[in-house]
Parts: C-alpha cells; structure tokens; sequence
C-alpha cells in the first residue's frame, strides 16, 4: 500500500500540519489502521479506499482514536489523489475541489452556543483574559482578548484534557493587514497536545467570526509552533475552506 506525508494548509515543506495518507485497495481492520496511525504518530493519518469510485470512503485516525470529522488530512488525502475528489466518511459527504494550488473542502458549520466559564478551562488557559466561552459538537471555544494573548498562551495540558469533547479553541481577531482571525487548537485528551493546523475548528471558527466581520470570506492563521492559512467562506449550514499543501514522503506500508 502506497503511504504519504503530507504538510496541509501550507505551501512549504515542514510548516503546516502533516498528516498520512494511506491509499487501501480494499477493506482494512480498524485495529490495524489504529496501529498504523500510533506508528504515524501524526496528529491524524487518512484512509482512504482508491477500489471504490468517487466518494472515496475516508476515515481518519489519531494516534489514539478515530475521529468524526478532519480537514488537514482531507486536504492531504485530495492533495494526494489529484485535488478535486470527494469523499464518504463519519461527518457525511465531502467534496474537494482543486483551483490554482488551493483544494478546497465543503465541510458542515460546526457553530458554537455560549455556556460558562469552567474551571478545568480556567485553570488551562493561564494569561488568558476571557471575552466568551461556547460549546460546538467538536470543540470548546475561547474568545480572547487579543492575538498576542493567543501566541503567548503556554496552556496547563493536564487542565485540557479534563474539559468534555474533543478539544479546544482559543481565538482573538487577527494582529496584521489581510488576516481576520487567529486560533490555537489543543486536543489532548485524544494524543494531540496541540495541532499544528485544525481544519474542522475552523467550521467554528468561521460560524463564529464571520457574523462579527459582516462577511463570508475569512482568511485565518493557526498560529502554532509550524503555522498555516486556511481561508474560510460560511454560506448557511456550511463552511468551505481552502488551503494548500505540499508531500514530503511517499512509502511503501510492507505490512
């Protein structure tokens, strides 16, 4: 089986978020996959099977767990297979399409509702001054004061991973010309301490900032340690983002 990795939602080696790709030709068993992805160690590692014709059944798997939903590693496993493609998985279908080195992903909004402040959030989020608090399916969100206290956020993972869901959000309005959001994602409670770049937090994202801006298209920076874009446009009950990414690796899985 031919196995990839793929640097997502930048455009430059050794930045963005990587994930793997693995192209199966027919049925595979979920322990296995499971192992795979532990071997990977990526934040999340695609399979997708190439027997089938479009959609493609895709799953994606953390070191850890199975996921419901993972933009990077669908724009990594489009990027693989040629760009525009769509694909069968957990969160419904998705399709891709490709147009000037950008793929981009129709993905369903994931908005957020307010709720408190808790004390497992309080507690993870040292130095964070606290503008509003809300729950999605996936993630919790945290609004912040500005972008520099989003950059400089060293987070208690251990608090983290006692917050209910996937993971969470912290994000402020963006600090430079052009750039409309800023966001860090920590999912420790599913081996992810902090992802380089979440595509799904930005069906959140986009649900929430893009009322505040007045207008569907954002451009947003997840401002980890490697970095990467991802533009996003809201239209209703779904959000379309785009990134673009580069393969490092191509292997061979002998096992």
């Amino acid at each position: 089986m031919d196995l990839y990795v793929v640097d997502a939602f930048t455009d430059r080696a050794f930045a963005g978020n990587p994930a793997g790709v693995v192209l199966l030709d027919g049925p595979a068993d979920e322990r296995w996959m499971q192992a795979v992805a532990a071997e990977m160690k990526h934040a999340e590692t695609a399979f997708v099977r190439v027997d089938h014709v479009d959609p493609l059944p895709l799953r994606w798997f953390t070191p850890v767990a199975e996921v419901d939903l993972c933009g990077h590693a669908t724009l990594a496993t489009a990027h693989v297979l040629g760009g525009g493609r769509s694909f069968a998985t957990r969160s419904g279908v998705l399709t891709c399409t490709a147009e000037d080195g950008w793929v981009e992903m129709d993905f369903p909004a994931d908005p957020a509702e307010p709720i408190e402040m808790t004390t497992p959030l309080r507690a993870g989020l040292p130095g964070v001054t606290v503008k509003a608090v809300a729950q999605a399916v996936s993630d919790v969100l945290v609004e912040a004061a500005s972008a520099d206290e989003v950059r400089e956020l060293r987070p208690d993972f251990a608090a983290l991973a006692e917050v209910p869901g996937r993971g969470v959000i912290v994000t402020a309005p963006g600090d430079r010309p052009g750039l409309d959001v800023v966001s860090r994602c920590f999912y420790p409670s599913y081996g992810v301490p902090e992802d380089s770049v979440t595509g799904s937090a930005h069906c959140t994202l986009a649900s929430w900032w893009t009322p505040r801006f007045g207008r569907a298209n954002l451009l947003a920076e997840q401002a980890s340690a490697r970095g990467g874009l991802v533009r996003t446009t809201l239209e209703q009950d779904r959000v379309r983002l785009a990134g673009q990414a580069v393969t490092v690796i191509r292997g061979r899985l002998i096992v």
